[in-house]
């Protein structure tokens, strides 16, 4: 199977699952000269029953800073749940073309927390 070279994988803490049905951006920071930095969009996907994206993104990155947000409260408002934070957003460094980039969050309605998987 091939998988794009930035993937993520949600799990709901708070009960216990997998967090399907989360949308989720990629973004890239570009130069915006004059204006400063500007953050691009790369793709969109939405987290499957097992909570994972992996078809985020295009076959090939370029090295740079890129953020992934990932829409909380849309995810905690269909499930009926009031969350504090209405969305997460993770920036990190590409800094190899070749390498791949997983991005697991752990998630509850009022913490979550990441790291570099592999």
């Amino acid at each position: 199977m091939l998988m794009s070279h930035i993937t993520t994988h949600v799990l709901d803490t708070a009960v216990g699952r997998p967090a399907a049905g989360l949308d989720v951006v990629l973004q890239v920071e570009s130069s915006g000269e004059p204006a400063g930095p500007r953050w691009v969009e790369v793709a969109t996907g939405t987290t499957d029953a097992d909570g994972r994206i992996t078809d985020l993104g295009p076959d090939s990155l370029s090295e740079g800073t890129y953020r992934l947000t990932f829409a909380t409260a849309d995810y905690f408002d269909a499930q009926g749940v009031d969350a504090f934070y209405p969305e997460v957003t993770v920036a990190f460094r590409v800094t190899s073309a070749d390498q791949h980039y997983h991005v697991p969050v752990l998630l509850s309605p009022f913490a979550y927390s990441t790291y570099r998987g592999s």
